[in-house]
């Protein structure tokens, strides 16, 4: 008896561009079940229990009829969409693009795709943006430096936000242990007028901030001075705010001998207004940041900061924002805090003998 031959992908299917083969007829032609096949293209545990022979067949399958899985039909059957909403004050400072990387990481690796809003501070976007996100079926949403301004409605995360809203999990720093080692750094270094920055009302963390920095300084036996404590009144992320205000505070002729910023970004614009002065960074005046973004050490001088793991922030909340959309019965963290670091570099050193009050 002549031996059968094995169908050729002609003999089975058709690929003129009629109609693409959908999930059936592959594995018909493979001489396979829907499940098995579906288990392969979707890369679930149990495909590995396969020979690594019949997972090489339905990957070339399909390949070879360019097959593309049915989206929407297994977001109606599953009821979620692999997407997330990520909803941002605006995207372009260091502190964002940080977290963003991370994120941007964990999302890939966990297979889902996101979208990003960016709300600019405005009332009537932090209230739509939630809704209209929900509208386009993500599955969940991660708030960065945002307030949850209604309840989410689905599962969420915030990023350096601690919100104490039902069903969520906050991922923060922790800015007592941040203040505590800017400010301690630079007593040690001899310094006691420092100039101290307030940040901006936009920034959620600039109030909390504020309050553990002053009580930093009271432990570490600096003095806070009403004419030596800036606040960056205006919702402004770029360096140019803090040089206005501390070139305004250098033609006034106060003294310090430091500061302390509220993050990196308003750092760099201190150095740069006290160089416009003709000072120098660190031999007249010391500066130390916050956040540890990507110019930080690249900056002249490089400088020295307080680190956030911004990276490993937005990763984290990837995973607890994935836990919570995947067992929404299980009990999930309301907060995680995460430790900073001081990074020493090139911007602080010990104050002048001539500069000691």
């Amino acid at each position: 008896m002549p031996r059968k031959s094995t169908p050729q992908p002609h003999d089975a299917l058709k690929s003129d561009g009629s109609k693409p083969p959908g999930l059936k007829e592959i594995a018909r032609y493979l001489g396979l079940s829907p499940a098995s096949v579906s288990m392969v293209i979707n890369d679930v545990p149990l495909a590995k229990a396969m020979t690594a022979e019949t997972r090489a067949r339905i990957l070339e399958a399909v390949k070879k009829f360019n097959y593309r899985p049915n989206l929407l039909a297994r977001s109606l059957s599953k009821r979620e969409t692999r997407t997330i909403g990520v909803i941002v004050p605006e995207s372009s400072d260091g502190y964002y693009t940080r977290v963003m990387r991370g994120l941007e990481e964990a999302l890939l690796d966990a297979g889902y795709l996101y979208f990003t809003v960016s709300h600019l501070s405005r009332e009537d976007l932090l209230r739509e943006y939630p809704l209209l996100l929900r509208q386009r079926a993500v599955d969940g949403l991660i708030y960065m430096n945002t307030k949850v301004a209604e309840p989410p409605g689905i599962p969420a995360v915030t990023i350096s936000y601690a919100t104490k809203e039902p069903g969520v999990t906050s991922v923060v720093v922790d800015q007592r242990l941040g203040a505590r080692l800017s400010l301690e750094h630079l007593a040690k270094l001899g310094h006691k007028r420092v100039l101290m920055m307030k940040g901006q009302p936009s920034c959620l963390e600039s109030g909390e901030r504020w309050r553990l920095m002053l009580k930093a300084a009271q432990e570490c036996g600096i003095e806070v001075r009403p004419e030596l404590s800036l606040e960056m009144n205006h919702d402004q992320l770029t360096p140019e705010l803090a040089y206005t205000k501390v070139a305004e505070l250098m033609r006034s002729r106060i003294r310090f001998t430091a500061v302390c910023a509220f993050n990196d970004t308003s750092a760099i614009g201190a150095m740069r207004a006290l160089a416009d002065a003709g000072l120098h960074c660190p031999d007249d005046v010391s500066v130390v940041g916050f956040d540890d973004i990507g110019v930080a050490g690249f900056y002249t001088p490089r400088l020295t900061t307080v680190r956030q793991p911004l990276e490993a922030m937005g990763a984290r909340a990837v995973t607890e924002l994935i836990a919570r959309i995947r067992e929404p019965e299980a009990k999930h963290p309301a907060k995680v805090v995460m430790a900073p670091e001081l990074m020493v570099r090139e911007s602080t050193a010990p104050v002048k003998r001539s500069a000691k009050d």
